[in-house]
């Protein structure tokens, strides 16, 4: 994909609030991974982020005409996926919120030991590496939702102080100073407890049969084994502003970036093509 500029965003921005169907479904094919990896971090599960990728994308359609380029177009698109992602209450870990101490307690006294063979004659390898995206996925729901926010695009997106602090409305040093201490904290926990990116006695192989018996993993629904990635550089290219972060970002080399679902993307088609679009332009 390759990199818009400003002014390119802008024109194509005016031309779908113009009734360009076409300038419309250029801008949401330019946005829809950013907003489904965000909302995938945010909420845990590629169920409920597919769900809050579809609202969020129906919003930014039926608001643009209220964007005024006093903001790159990214960063718009960012303060609604922010502000939607924050208050959203539909998704599972919403009512069943993991915690760090449950996740240690776990490591240290789950029986993995007496668990019969689950997997389905599908690859242990394949079930470890669905595992071990899926844990590390679901272990920033340990966080509170403004401080996992804060995690998110401070180390997968790499978002500007200033713009961050801007979206969760704190000065950029209180983001910056939340960040490196969130940061902190997942690192140590990770060190301490996870052998995939520390020196912790959980293994993903150990566990795989543990897992599928408490439902974590399903061998016969691997999604992130499905999901198609998508190189980290195309998601740099997705945002218009960067700043550098230490050499701790290493540990946590978990947040790859995926392509949203082919349903989202024959979802946002279907109604691109629909009549209610065109009542809405025209409202």
């Amino acid at each position: 994909m390759k990199k818009k500029t400003n002014e390119e965003l802008q024109a194509l921005v005016d031309q779908a609030t113009a009734g360009d169907k076409k300038a419309l479904e250029t801008l949401v094919a330019d946005v829809q991974d950013l907003v489904f990896n965000l909302s995938l971090r945010m909420l845990g599960t590629f169920a409920d982020a597919e769900d809050a990728t579809q609202d969020i994308l129906l919003k930014m359609i039926t608001h643009l005409s209220a964007f005024r380029g006093e903001s790159l177009f990214t960063t718009w698109v960012f303060r609604i996926a922010v502000n939607h992602l924050k208050n959203y209450k539909k998704h599972m870990f919403a009512r069943y919120a993991p915690s760090f101490e449950y996740y240690a307690s776990d490591i240290e006294n789950g029986n993995i030991q007496d668990v019969p063979d689950l997997t389905q004659n599908v690859e242990k390898d394949l079930l470890a590496e669905e595992l071990k995206m899926s844990c590390t996925n679901v272990m920033l729901q340990c966080l509170d939702t403004e401080s996992r926010c804060i995690f998110i695009l401070g180390t997968m997106f790499k978002i500007d102080s200033r713009i961050a602090g801007d979206l969760l409305q704190m000065t950029p040093e209180a983001y910056r100073q939340r960040l490196s201490r969130i940061r902190k904290k997942m690192a140590d926990f990770l060190g301490q407890y996870c052998g995939e990116y520390g020196s912790g006695k959980c293994q993903c192989t150990d566990r795989i049969n543990y897992a599928i018996q408490n439902h974590r993993i399903n061998p016969l629904q691997l999604d992130y084994a499905k999901a198609p990635q998508i190189p980290i550089q195309t998601m740099m290219d997705m945002k218009n502003a960067m700043e550098d972060i230490d050499d701790l970002s290493q540990d946590f080399s978990f947040c790859k970036p995926y392509q949203s679902p082919e349903r989202t993307k024959h979802f946002i088609q279907e109604f691109l093509a629909s009549a209610q679009l065109s009542i809405i332009q025209n409202s």
